[in-house]
């Protein structure tokens, strides 16, 4: 492999493919293996990782991102409908419905916004444990698993501690953290599958990448394009049929996915999120301003720092760096602020891809004849543990050691007391304060999204943040449905549930 005389910004050298200042090794260079071959062929020696001290990590650490879910689930401090509306979804299947989503609107088909049919495959849980909740926890065992695959993987590959120091590392990753502060999301069960991919590359099994990376596309509709550049992966390392199948596979389940079934679920007609990318506040955005709009914002330069940074930069030596960039390109792409920063779910697919990426780019750097680079290599390990303990102290669990995280506050009681007032089986219609705990039976709406259905309850949080103080309940739920009257039945703190009085429609 030769790079052409002369070039600067992108030249392929004896230490792989450098861009600018950065290098991603395509060849180890202790071996002396040509260019041409597939990187990192020479023989390698993989230590023992025995299970049992991973699995304890395991428990502790879904103990860990359980609690803190609960602890903010039963203090009613959801930060979106999220979690109602997949606990909607989850609860469809598990009747063997449709997954219908009232809380998107009434009848509203929730395969027309994301495909995510995966999350199916938590309906097992949902039969024996049917509460959001459940959800939960099913996100703190998948995250927690993923450590398991990350920690050994690691241990296999550079020995001593290093696999338990990354284990703590990736465990605390504010990645993982945010999205269990997000509540549940269907990524929950794309992080371990995506850690699987990396180990299976990392250790060449090439049958268990393509295996590992074909339920991806079932997850999210953008999974497809990561998928592609798994076969992209599996290509450099000279595996070009699978790797160009698979890419090939990927590339046409993203199209299938955003052009037809989608679309063909929404009533729309449409996929609603290239509005994301194409609009800003109502304004149409050109593609060239989307391009040239990618790192126009601190926060979009924040996230990418902290991205690589948790590693102590040494993710960026590994071709494995290389599967952030679908997730990161529909990000710095978008005009949602929401995606840019270190906040929500985003970035939690990530980490696996990051945290894999230090170990391989540690191995291939202890081989480098540059002796600062050997001896960086050699402390990358605890450097990153270090800083992913120190960044706790920022992120979520940190709340886990304040003794006011565990106190039940006057405003959660009068949550519990407003639930109380619900009639089980109700149709509600309520914002996101309450949505959460009424999903698993009764049939819940969001807040001004239920037109025409004038629901048995309409429930209320006065404190919820609305743009103009609500004054008078009663009249407010009665400007939402003009058909129908409403009663105040209970008034708990800033909490106020009203019944109808009139017949149902259709039921006159």
């Amino acid at each position: 492999m030769a790079g052409g005389a002369g070039a600067t910004d992108r030249q392929v050298t004896s230490e792989g493919l450098r861009c600018g200042g950065i290098v991603l090794d395509l060849n180890q260079s202790d071996t002396g293996v040509p260019g041409g071959q597939a990187p990192e062929r020479a023989a390698r020696t993989w230590h023992p990782a025995p299970l049992r001290p991973y699995l304890i990590a395991a428990v502790v650490l879904c103990a860990l991102y359980f609690l803190y879910g609960y602890l903010r689930y039963s203090h009613f401090q959801s930060p979106s409908w999220d979690l109602g509306i997949f606990e909607q979804e989850v609860r469809a299947y598990a009747g063997f419905d449709a997954p219908v989503v009232d809380i998107k609107g009434p009848g509203y088909l929730i395969l027309g916004d994301h495909f995510s049919p995966v999350v199916a495959l938590l309906v097992p849980l949902y039969w024996i444990w049917p509460s959001a909740v459940a959800l939960l926890f099913a996100q703190a065992a998948l995250f927690a698993g993923s450590a398991v695959i990350v920690g050994r993987t690691v241990q296999q590959m550079l020995g001593g501690r290093s696999g338990l120091c990354v284990t703590v590392a990736y465990g605390l990753s504010w990645g993982l953290q945010e999205a269990v502060k997000a509540d549940f999301h269907e990524i929950a069960l794309a992080v371990p599958l995506i850690a699987l991919v990396c180990r299976a590359l990392l250790m060449e099994r090439w049958r268990a990448v393509v295996l590992w990376s074909l339920p991806l596309v079932l997850v999210k509709e953008d999974l497809g394009i990561t998928v592609a550049v798994v076969g992209g992966l599996l290509a450099l390392y000279g595996k070009r049929l699978q790797g160009f199948l698979l890419a090939a596979f990927g590339v046409l389940a993203f199209a299938l996915t955003v052009l037809v079934l989608i679309p063909a679920a929404s009533s729309a007609g449409t996929y609603d999120y290239w509005k994301k990318i194409e609009e800003n506040g109502g304004q149409e955005v050109s593609p060239l301003d989307s391009v040239l709009g990618v790192l126009d914002s601190s926060v979009k330069l924040e996230m990418l720092v902290f991205l690589v940074g948790i590693t102590a930069f040494m993710a960026l030596r590994s071709p494995l760096i290389l599967l952030v960039l679908p997730t990161l390109g529909w990000r710095l792409l978008s005009q949602d602020s929401n995606h840019w920063g270190m906040v929500w779910h985003y970035s939690a697919i990530l980490m696996p891809v990051v945290f894999l990426a230090m170990a391989d780019g540690i191995r291939r750097s202890q081989g480098s004849k540059r002796p600062w680079l050997v001896s960086y290599a050699n402390v990358a390990v605890p450097v990153a543990a270090a800083v992913a303990v120190a960044l706790t102290q920022h992120l979520p669990l940190r709340d886990l050691l304040r003794p006011e995280t565990y106190r039940t506050d006057a405003r959660t009681h009068a949550a519990e007391a407003a639930l109380d007032a619900i009639p089980v089986g109700a149709r509600v219609e309520t914002d996101i304060t309450l949505m959460a705990h009424l999903t698993a039976d009764r049939t819940v709406y969001w807040i001004g999204g239920a037109p025409g259905t004038a629901p048995d309850v309409v429930a209320i949080n006065l404190d919820f943040g609305w743009s103009r103080p609500i004054d008078d309940p009663v009249k407010y739920a009665e400007q939402l449905h003009p058909e129908a009257r409403y009663r105040i039945t209970r008034e708990a703190g800033s909490f106020v549930v009203m019944e109808r009085t009139t017949p149902a429609p259709g039921n006159d």
